[in-house]
């Protein structure tokens, strides 16, 4: 597939989730994600605003989903999400929920391997049970614990297990994300620390820096299409 750029909204706050997400679409990002702590702070009623926001682009809701999979993934989808996560350490009855609900509202799903015991047979059981996309995610807290960690760590073998496409998260610098689509993951996100400020769930402070970086980045990412 064409290489595609998503931005994490990994902030806490509609306001603030809107202010990142215009200065990503005037940088030329494609899609809008509504990340786990801005779910957490503002459920779907973020979702919702950033459809009413960007009405033309697609907007993932990570809900990295473990349980309810059916209801959760219909719920955002009633409210403009395209693509939803669920985990691939959740039950498979759960994965064939969100997928089951991804058929009948007509989104697309998204299955994260974070703390899988196995990355590459989790990857595969995901793409079996009808997933459309594998993300090779390298977790918040785990960096924390083992900074040396990231996608790289079984990158490689997860792409070269599935036949669906790739998205590697956590732990990668702004030029190691550009790159992605040169290792076989095409969908590549930008969010903290790349559009966070520190550790701190906040936007960057300086918008005219941030607009050159994502602008950077995805002049980078396309011209690997």
């Amino acid at each position: 597939m064409e290489p595609i750029v998503q931005i994490s909204l990994d902030v806490t706050n509609i306001q603030e989730a809107l202010d990142i997400a215009a200065v990503a679409v005037e940088a030329g990002v494609d899609w809008l994600e509504a990340g786990t702590p801005l779910l957490l702070g503002e459920g779907l009623h973020a979702v919702a605003a950033l459809r009413k926001a960007f009405p033309d682009h697609p907007i993932v809701a990570d809900l990295k989903t473990m349980d309810g999979g059916y209801l959760e993934a219909e719920m955002m989808a009633k409210a403009g999400a395209t693509h939803v996560v669920v985990m691939g350490v959740a039950h498979q009855a759960t994965i064939r929920a969100v997928v089951r609900a991804a058929n009948d509202y007509g989104i697309s799903v998204m299955g994260d391997i974070m703390a899988a015991p196995d990355p590459v047979a989790c990857a595969r059981m995901l793409e079996a049970n009808g997933v459309h996309y594998i993300i090779v995610h390298t977790g918040f807290d785990e960096r924390g614990e083992d900074p040396a960690r990231t996608p790289f760590d079984h990158l490689r073998e997860v792409v070269q297990a599935v036949n669906i496409p790739v998205q590697a998260v956590g732990g990668l610098s702004i030029e190691q994300a550009a790159q992605m689509p040169k290792h076989g993951a095409p969908l590549v996100v930008l969010g903290a620390p790349l559009v966070i400020d520190k550790q701190e769930f906040k936007p960057s402070t300086n918008r005219e820096e941030l607009l050159a970086i994502i602008q950077r980045v995805v002049t980078e990412v396309k011209k690997q299409a």
